[in-house]
This record gives C-alpha cells, structure tokens and sequence, in this order.
C-alpha cells in the first residue's frame, strides 16, 4: 500500500489490542476476551473507509478505540499525526475537534431528558464554547432538519430524523473525521439510503473522511473509497472496495460476499456456506484465525498467522496463505439509491 504523508494520514492504528480481562475465581486462570488483536489501519484525508464483518469481529471496539473512548491494551492511536494514545482528559479535547464518533442506536446515544437544542450545545459547551442559536440552526439545515426542532425532545422524531440529530451533533466541532458505527443499521433500506446520500453529500461539501462501520456489504458498496474486512478481531483484507468487491482474495471476504442478496428469485448463485462456529475470541486458533472455518486451510495455516501482503503488487492485501485467484465474484444487487422507491 502507497504509504500517505503525516499531512494526509487523519487515524492511523498501529498494532492495536484490546483484551477485555473476565473476572474469575482465584483458583482459576485469568481469561480475557481478545476483541482487537493487532490491527493495523490508516484512514487518509477526504476517503471513506468501510470496515465490515460479522457481528462479534471487533469493529465496534475498533471504532471506541479510534476516538479514544476505549484504551488500548497495546498499541499506538495516532490522530492526524499526534500520538493519542495516552491521552486523558483535558489534554484529549484537541483531540475531540478532529474526530467524532455517530452511534448506532440513535435512540440510545441521544438523551431523552434533553430537547435537541440542548443535546447540539453540549459539544460546543465541552469544548469550552457558547454556541449562538444561528450555529445550531445551521447545524441542523446541514442534516435537512429546521429551526423548530431545536425545542423537541428525541421521542419526537423518527428512527432517521434521530440519526440525522446525531450526525448534527457530531458536526458541532467541525471534524476531520467521523467514525460512523452502522448508522443505519437500525433504519429500513428506504431511509437508510436517504442518510448514505446525506453522509456522502456532507463529505462532498465540508471535506469530511468517515470510517464507516457495517455489517450489510451492500451499503458499504455505495459510499466506501477503501474496504477493510474484520474477523476475530483481524483485519484479513483491505483495499480498494472496486478491487475488494470485483476480486476478493481472502476466503472468508468471498463467503461474506456471495452472501449477499440479489433482488432476483431466479438468479443462480454461487454460495459459499462456511461450516463451524465461529471461534471464541477468549482462546483464538493458533495462526490463522480463520482456519477452523477455511475451505482452503493446511498444516501451515495453525503454525504462523499470516500477515496482509500485497496481491499482485498494488494497494490490496491479504492476510492468506492460499489467496484466491483474481476471479471476479458477480453481484448483481444495485446500490441502495437505486433500489430506493
């Protein structure tokens, strides 16, 4: 991968771990559960990176670690060059300024006790800041809401007006980068492409970088520059998400993407089903992480965990002993906009 310059680097992760310990009994052995384990991840100025995987992979915990609401447990965070990664308090409120975080569960992530003025001031006031109420009424104009939502409560709106107050309230600082963890997880696919166009127009206009966090590969499609696969806390591949989507090398990325849905009862798929459970994050395989699931897995594959490596000497790598061939993988399923009634 073409290395960025300090001036275009906004995040980079530096072998990040995160191991949450469990509490045991004094007789027992200490366990922890080893959400993050040694990740390696740039984000650059002005792309939108896709971080997907299965559910329990680590890519919420990556997001907590990327805007420093989690310590790492080994590792460095850098924020547009600065190392962050012992930063606490006060000294983290520069910090705050560059990089901002959108939850998954507006409902949840927003009070209920405060009226929408009120939840747009608190980043201004956290910052040390008075904000006027022209700020926050263009705060909302941004995320196509208007002035008279600044006295409603959050049980007011809808499922996608509370996401677009969370995506104001995230842009209360004027970041560099936001940090999206599947924003629109929780929104039916008709809304969820009405906020995908407004992220995409909020980039195109303030020049904003966002690591998107997804489990649907399809909504990945239509807005990332650069796709990052996660499995048991690995990143397995990364790339370019054209290259990643039409020539996915890592076993595991191709079984995620013949899985996705193709609007056509008739069509014909090749699907991959993987065999197994996937694996507890407290005692991980030896080497690869994938290996109890491969289809492609040999003796080499419990010895040493693989490391990403470049396929065909250009920007995507792989984390595989046994890469796929450059075979493209058909997906007919056209972007969310195009599907939107």
């Amino acid at each position: 991968m073409t290395e960025p310059t300090p001036q275009d680097e906004l995040l980079r992760l530096d072998k990040v771990k995160k191991y949450f310990a469990l509490g045991t009994a004094p007789w027992q052995r200490s366990q922890s559960v080893k959400a993050v384990d040694g990740v390696d991840l740039v984000v650059r100025r002005g792309e939108t990176v896709g971080l997907v995987g299965e559910s329990g992979s680590g890519k919420s915990t990556l997001a907590r670690l990327s805007t420093r609401l989690l310590d790492p447990t080994a590792g460095r965070v850098s924020v547009a060059g600065q190392d962050v990664t012992r930063l606490r308090g006060r000294r983290l409120r520069p910090v705050r300024r560059k990089i901002q975080m959108v939850f998954q569960d507006p409902q949840a992530s927003l009070n209920p006790r405060q009226s929408v003025g009120t939840i747009l001031t608190t980043p201004f006031k956290a910052q040390g800041i008075r904000p006027t109420r022209a700020q926050l009424v263009e705060l909302l104009s941004q995320v196509g809401l208007s002035e008279e939502h600044l006295e409603r409560y959050p049980h007011e709106f809808s499922g996608g007006q509370r996401q677009r107050i969370g995506i104001a309230r995230a842009l209360a600082v004027k970041p560099d980068l936001l940090i999206c963890d599947e924003p629109v997880s929780a929104l039916d696919v008709s809304v969820q492409a009405q906020v995908l166009n407004l992220l995409a127009d909020l980039r195109d206009e303030l020049g904003l970088s966002y690591v998107l966090v997804a489990h649907d590969l399809a909504v990945v499609r239509q807005v990332a520059d650069r796709l990052a696969v996660m499995y048991l806390g690995t990143i397995v591949e990364e790339g370019p998400a054209s290259e990643v989507y039409s020539s996915p090398a890592h076993p595991y990325t191709r079984a995620l993407l013949s899985a996705v849905p193709v609007p056509d009862p008739g069509a014909v798929r090749d699907r991959i089903v993987l065999t197994g459970d996937v694996p507890t994050p407290i005692d991980p395989p030896s080497g690869c992480p994938f290996r109890t699931r491969c289809y492609k897995a040999e003796d080499v594959c419990a010895t040493t965990r693989p490391v990403l490596q470049p396929v065909a000497g250009g920007d995507h790598r792989v984390a595989c002993y046994f890469p796929e061939p450059p075979a493209p993988l058909e997906l007919s399923n056209p972007p969310l906009s195009e599907r939107t009634p």
